[in-house]
């Protein structure tokens, strides 16, 4: 049937516009009427949803140059407590009209929607999270992390205080319960027979079980009744009637006991209160470990400062970090956390930023160096001006990353959940052909048997622990990863790249360090070298070429004044001309010189030697005679050489791709140990170099830094960004480096493989358990061996296969990288004039 939806569109400016949209809907499949409205900036669209979807039309706008008005929020959900309940709560959000993403997290207990606004409002997404059983609670974000804390203290008292009632009560019950089995002369089962008839205490059970049922396990019995009316049983259900069936049972064989067949009145009352008891156990320390989880995001929102000191007026004012805008300047002492981002303005000191970038060792800070919001002060006090406040701010980006990749499934959720979706429904299938076949077939009191195997099913299956086999060990990933300096801005990248085959790294400016030096300087015709770097250093200062850069630094270094030049001339493809001091400096590539007809004659041996070194050789020539060859190499960066070999013992093959020569790209890959190197690649092609190393069936992850990189990056399974390089590459990373060393990359990838090897140990217990279990509870093996499974063995090992997948999934918090950067402490300079 056709369905209209309606959308807003940004960036439209004229009627050509509109007529580019409508044309770009129209071509879609299933659309039958588009219509724009400029001045509303909407869009009408009439399409058969069995022909095509909704994003579909997103895509064919965005891809028209335009922008679909779109939004983005979580929600926190209350009430969820297995799989079944994420897959329903999923089902319910994506029912709706407008909404184009619905995933939940069980261990965050999040939902994360993204809808039209224009056809469905937040109040309607929270009504079907209601209808649906469960309770919406106010959206949480970063700002809204104290709240969120609140709210899980909040729930873990609520826990604690049911759990509590229930054993007071339970004790006792299982104590009257179980005295009667007791051997004949024990004193209590002798006191109790003297004190009371059978019938009374059967009683006081009663009177001890109905609040352990109707008190503390109502939580069970309100979202389990909710699950049946929407036909979708959950982890409540089973445990709804699995407790209700044995008081029920026990209700009845205590009021009229004669509608029973002989030797089947038996009561249950301690089996429902003990069942009760320890799922609440169960669910008392779930909520402690799965509070331990997103440790590392609280750690990272402590690091935010909660007052900054600003320079008003000419005194310093203490204001609420809150109160700090672009353009303050604000002083920061010794010891005291830089509360903004912001750049040095006056004042030198180091700053430990390892909560940040994973480095270890503190950093030296000069005017002019910026520094990041949440890092420590260490030694000497200064000045640094406000660039990036709120939550713009680096630390700030860095936590919404991280609670992005958590509430993100990878691919193995997608198909546990699929699995969750139909496991209940099997199980009470399975309950009641066990049922049915005991009563039939089973030994006398065949009622007996039948309700004691029927229940131990409903109890035994609970899937509490796949639903959190995934998200409980990606958060803990995650939040490791960031302790790491290692950004995963995707839960799907944390369990791509610990399956990469191939890992291609960019060359300049990330395997080197991107700012080339001055490393070989040879005079020609009796010149000497001081005179040779005077004059070449001279003619290159109006130019803004990097090679010409390392030059003038390396006059500078040396204390050199440069002399002014009368006149300068670029020539493009070749290099330079130059007057200094009425002579005439030429700076070029050797072809420049043959163009000139200056003899070079005598440095084939010294330019190949050079290259071979991966330097790369510049000639320069005064008054038309060879003045000097240059090499400037642009170096390694520190630990690049040793990340490659990691990578490769790790059976990962590792390749290079740069625009240089291949002879230079060689030498570059010697000094690193890659054997393959992808040479004169233009930067329009790094994404095709990709393609077509995927297209040999690898995994590829890319590693890059620079804007050309942002194509490769998104084509790559992982895409690496280093952290020190540009915003449009780092956006396009899946994985962010904060630091830049290459080190990281290892470590991420070692951090994924123990990661995605956590999941698949969660699933295999979750779903060995209850594949397992199942039968044993069914009674398979009682014709054999005579063993029953007691309905209340089959909730503790309920409960037990949860906190396993739990306290399995917090191991990661242990994961020690496997290359620890730990560089040698510099001393502070001074700095530059």
């Amino acid at each position: 049937m056709p369905q209209e939806v309606r959308f807003g569109v940004q960036g439209m400016t004229c009627a050509s516009c509109v007529a580019r949209v409508e044309r770009a809907l129209k071509k879609q499949k299933g659309v039958l009427e588009a219509s724009v409205n400029l001045a509303t900036e909407k869009v009408s669209v009439t399409f058969d949803p069995g022909q095509g979807d909704l994003s579909a039309l997103l895509e064919a706008v965005q891809e028209a140059g335009y922008t679909p008005v779109t939004e983005r929020v979580e929600i926190r959900v209350g009430g969820m407590t297995c799989a079944s309940c994420v897959s329903r709560v999923e089902r319910s959000l994506k029912k709706l009209p407008g909404v184009l993403e619905a995933s939940v997290n069980l261990a965050t207990e999040k939902a994360t929607v993204v809808f039209l606004p224009e056809m469905v409002s937040l109040a309607r997404i929270k009504a079907a999270i209601q209808e649906a059983g469960y309770e919406p609670l106010e959206d949480t974000g970063s700002a809204g992390a104290e709240a969120q804390d609140e709210a899980q203290e909040k729930e873990l008292k609520a826990y604690r205080r049911d759990l509590t009632l229930a054993a007071v009560l339970t004790v006792p019950l299982v104590i009257i319960a179980m005295t009667p089995y007791a051997p004949d002369g024990f004193f209590l089962k002798e006191w109790m027979h003297a004190l009371l008839p059978k019938t009374v205490w059967r009683w006081i059970e009663f009177a001890l079980v109905t609040p352990v049922m109707f008190i503390s396990g109502w939580r069970f019995f309100r979202v389990g009744w909710a699950e049946l009316k929407h036909r979708s049983p959950g982890m409540n259900s089973l445990v709804m009637i699995g407790t209700s069936a044995a008081y029920t049972y026990s209700v009845l064989a205590t009021l009229v006991p004669g509608i029973f067949p002989k030797g089947t009145a038996n009561t249950y009352f301690e089996a429902a209160g003990v069942i009760i008891t320890l799922i609440l156990l169960g669910k008392y320390l779930e909520h402690v470990a799965k509070g331990r989880t997103s440790e590392a995001i609280k750690k990272l929102m402590q690091l935010q400062a909660k007052t900054a000191r600003v320079l008003r007026d000419g005194k310093e004012i203490e204001l609420p970090v809150e109160a700090v805008v672009p353009g303050d300047l604000v002083v920061v002492r010794p010891g005291e956390r830089i509360p903004v981002d912001g750049e040095v303005t006056e004042g030198e000191s180091y700053v430990d930023e390892s909560m940040i970038t994973g480095e270890p060792i503190p950093v030296a800070k000069h005017p002019g160096d910026e520094v990041v919001g949440g890092t420590v002060n260490k030694t000497g006090s200064f000045v640094f001006k406000a660039t990036r406040v709120g939550a713009d701010t680096v630390l700030s980006q860095i936590i919404r990353m991280v609670e992005e990749a958590q509430s993100q499934k990878p691919p193995i959720q997608q198909l546990a959940d699929k699995i969750a979706g139909v496991f209940v429904p099997v199980v009470l299938v399975i309950a009641a052909l066990t049922f049915a076949i005991w009563y039939i077939y089973g030994p006398s009191p065949q009622l007996t048997y039948a309700f004691v195997t029927a229940v131990s099913v409903l109890l035994i299956a609970c899937p509490c622990a796949m639903g959190l086999a995934t998200p409980t060990a990606i958060m803990v990933g995650t939040g490791k990863g960031a302790e790491m300096g290692v950004l995963f801005r995707k839960g799907t990248a944390l369990e791509m790249l610990g399956k990469v085959q191939t890992v291609v790294l960019d060359k300049t400016g990330t395997l080197t360090k991107g700012r080339p030096e001055l490393t070989d300087l040879k005079p020609f015709n009796g010149f000497s070298e001081e005179e040779a770097l005077r004059l070449v250093a001279a003619a290159e200062q109006k130019s803004e070429h990097p090679i010409a850069e390392a030059i003038r630094q390396a006059a500078e270094a040396r204390g050199m004044t440069l002399p002014e030049v009368a006149a300068f001339e670029a020539i493009p493809g070749f290099g330079l001309k130059a007057e200094v001091e009425g002579r005439t400096v030429h700076v070029g590539a050797d072809r420049y010189m043959k163009k000139l007809g200056i003899d070079i004659s005598g440095t084939e041996a010294l330019v190949g030697e050079l290259s071979d070194q991966a330097k790369t050789p510049i000639f320069a020539a005064v008054d038309g005679k060879l003045l000097a060859v240059i090499a400037v190499a642009d170096p390694l960066k520190e630990g690049s050489a040793e990340a490659v070999a990691a990578l490769k013992a790790m059976g990962i093959e590792v390749a290079m791709l740069t625009g240089d020569n291949q002879r230079t790209a060689q030498a570059i890959a010697r000094q690193v140990g890659i054997e393959r190197v992808l040479a004169e690649v233009l930067p329009d092609q790094k994404a095709e170099e990709v393609k077509r190393l995927q297209s040999e069936g690898k995994k590829v992850a890319f590693v890059g830094d620079g804007i050309n990189d942002a194509p490769a990056l998104a084509q790559a399974d992982v895409g690496i960004a280093i952290g020190t390089g540009t915003d449009i590459a780092i956006e396009a990373g899946d994985v962010i480096l904060m630091s830049g060393d290459l080190r990281g990359i290892v470590n991420a990838v070692a951090l994924s493989k123990r990661t995605f090897r956590t999941i698949v140990l969660n699933f295999f217990w979750a779903y060995a358990y209850n594949t397992a279990l199942i039968p044993v509870a069914a009674g398979v093996l009682y014709p054999a061996f005579g063993l029953l499974l007691n309905p209340i063995f089959a909730a503790a090992a309920m409960s037990f296969s949860s906190i396993f997948v739990l306290m399995n999934s917090l191991r990661l918090r242990g994961f020690r990288p496997p290359l620890a950067h730990e560089p040698k402490a510099q001393p502070l300079q001074p700095a530059a004039a």
